[in-house]
């Protein structure tokens, strides 16, 4: 046998690479860059709250078991600020956009900060990949950022076509920050905002229909439906609907890619405050995003 077929011997023999992702924007981002190169484990699957993660023993094997930890930082898994192991942690989201500038955890709502991700999680893996493997590593990173920027643009597009009155963003809870600063959108985070300690009282609740009213909005956005109890109180009051479909602020939408997620989430938004969305450009970005290899 010859060097080259043995070196195959011992590759194919070697344990692979295995890499925990944290939460379901970073699980896409890794499985999507390293595809065969190594195995991905994610913990909080697409549609769950990765605030409220609450690790099992499986989630503790796979950690123990992991060659490098991705989380996202800015304490989105608080559950992980009491585990330790011998693996890098690498907070991802905190190295796109330091802790200090952060508005809130959910950096990915930009994709030229996912495109920041990328970069950093590509350069976490790469020392524990072959040199063989940096090449292919490499090109889906920058088909990846391609991908990225061409979303970015599409979404300032579809953003245009809303009325400059509407261009705001109503929610319980702030999580939509990175995306109203890229976008120049205003961000009315209505709990976080008016409510002391998160309990909604009479005079919270007449303060946030009256900044309802006046904010222009024609929806409200719900994180999930059906919508919580407080949300439909504060859509009775002020008069205002709450969006047909959800914005998806945690994470990926269940059987979703971080594209796919990021589309529905604008095309959400520009249709329920007037504005027009391509869905025949969303959908070509979402099989770019499918096809990297």
């Amino acid at each position: 046998m010859d060097a080259g077929g043995f070196l195959g011997l011992l590759l194919a023999a070697a344990p692979p690479t295995t890499v925990v992702a944290v939460d379901g924007v970073l699980c896409d981002i890794a499985r999507t860059l390293l595809q065969e190169q190594a195995r991905v484990t994610c913990l909080v699957p697409p549609g769950a709250n990765p605030h409220d993660l609450l690790l099992r023993g499986t989630d503790r094997q796979a950690l123990s078991a992991a060659q490098l930890v991705l989380i996202n930082g800015h304490n989105l898994t608080p559950a992980m600020n009491r585990v330790r192991v011998s693996a890098p942690v690498v907070p991802v989201g905190e190295r796109a956009i330091s802790r200090q500038k952060a508005l809130d955890p959910h950096v990915w709502h930009d994709p030229a900060l996912v495109g920041v991700m990328v970069q950093e999680t590509a350069k976490a893996v790469q020392p524990l990949l072959g040199n063989a493997q940096t090449g292919a590593l490499q090109r889906r990173r920058q088909a990846m950022q391609a991908v990225l920027t061409r979303l970015g643009a599409w979404t300032a597009q579809q953003l245009q076509t809303v009325p400059a009155a509407h261009k705001v963003l109503v929610s319980e809870h702030r999580a939509f920050s990175t995306f109203a600063s890229r976008y120049g959108i205003r961000e009315l985070p209505v709990i976080d905002t008016f409510a002391t300690g998160g309990t909604l009282r009479p005079s919270s609740l007449a303060a946030i229909s009256e900044a309802i009213r006046k904010s222009g909005t024609k929806a409200i956005f719900a994180e999930v439906l059906p919508p919580s109890k407080t949300l439909r109180r504060i859509s009775s009051v002020s008069g205002v609907a709450i969006a047909k479909r959800p914005l998806y602020a945690d994470g990926q939408a269940p059987g979703q890619s971080l594209v796919e997620t990021a589309t529905a989430n604008v095309c959400t938004f520009v249709s329920a405050q007037g504005g027009r969305c391509d869905q025949q450009a969303a959908a070509a970005l979402q099989q770019q995003w499918a096809a990297i290899r």
